[in-house]
């Protein structure tokens, strides 16, 4: 199955969006985390696309997106947000399932809660919606939202952008650090070390602390409108921790909870796995929903 490489205009801004599949299908919508783009799921569109229209666009300063600048581009969860339902509504997506990952979690819930009616099935892999899902890797941005003129927990925050820290988030808690391609950090690296974008991420970074105030108010909307989850996390992840998977299980009814023996990134080394727990999840539950 082939994989188009497109690009649209939202809001005056060039969006790059990866497709495949058919429109006649039920459509996935694939958001992606920091600090990758939808490269991490060059691997999974091909396996979904056979059964499924998948759907996977890049964020402004992610990816091949354009990177406005920060007077140009609201850069918050909220703006991010905004646009990708943008994007949606152009695309003409009526119904689909999202799949969120890291930064995926605060935009597709929001997109949830703004439009129920849209959202078939959720994805969980390390996309976290409760605060006992943060690690203690959290720290330094945690500082950075008491104290973002702090000189000093500044550029501790500006550290974590280094190509280390972003290698370590690939392999960091996975079974075979070898088998993970270093394609994946220097990808991400070279649109990190663009001009601007550390300002971008710090902007982002600083903003997440807003996303812990909707976490009532996702909880809300799960327990309103119970979608069928799946959450398929990877059990290692230095920033996203068990107690967060296995919290959806205290909102929602329909929910399947599979803990991976890896880490951050879980396409990565369960790729496999994953696409097996999502097709057959998907199947039953977007089958069901026909039925009724």
């Amino acid at each position: 199955m082939n994989v188009k490489h497109k690009y649209t205009l939202v809001n005056g801004l060039n969006i790059f969006y990866r497709e495949a599949g058919s429109r006649d299908n039920p459509t996935i919508l694939l958001l992606h985390g920091f600090p990758s783009s939808s490269h991490m799921y060059r691997n999974l569109i091909v396996r979904l696309a056979d059964r499924y229209h998948v759907i996977a666009p890049d964020y402004p300063g992610f990816g091949n997106s354009d990177q406005p600048s920060m007077t140009d581009f609201n850069y918050t969860f909220n703006g991010i947000t905004d646009l990708i339902n943008t994007f949606v509504v152009q695309l003409n997506l009526v119904k689909y399932s999202i799949y969120v990952h890291d930064y995926g979690a605060p935009v597709g819930y929001r997109l949830a809660v703004m439009h129920p009616e849209r959202i078939q099935a959720i994805i969980s892999q390390n996309g976290n919606a409760y605060e006992v899902g943060l690690e203690a890797a959290w720290a330094p941005i945690q500082a950075f939202w008491k104290n973002p003129d702090d000189v000093t927990i500044r550029q501790g925050v500006i550290d974590l952008l280094s190509i280390e820290v972003t290698k370590h988030q690939y392999v960091s808690g996975t079974r075979d650090p070898e088998a993970i391609s270093p394609d994946n950090w220097k990808n991400d690296q070279i649109h990190l070390d663009r001009e601007g974008n550390h300002e971008i991420q710090l902007a982002l970074y600083y903003d997440y602390q807003n996303n812990l105030k909707q976490y009532p108010t996702w909880h809300e909307y799960f327990r309103k409108h119970q979608p069928p989850v799946l959450v398929a996390w990877g059990r290692n992840d230095i920033f996203f921790g068990v107690k967060g998977a296995l919290a959806y299980t205290n909102d929602i009814q329909d929910v399947e909870v599979h803990l991976l023996n890896t880490g951050h990134f879980p396409l990565e080394e369960d790729l496999e796995v994953s696409v097996n727990l999502i097709l057959n999840f998907l199947d039953t539950r977007l089958a069901a929903q026909r039925n009724l």
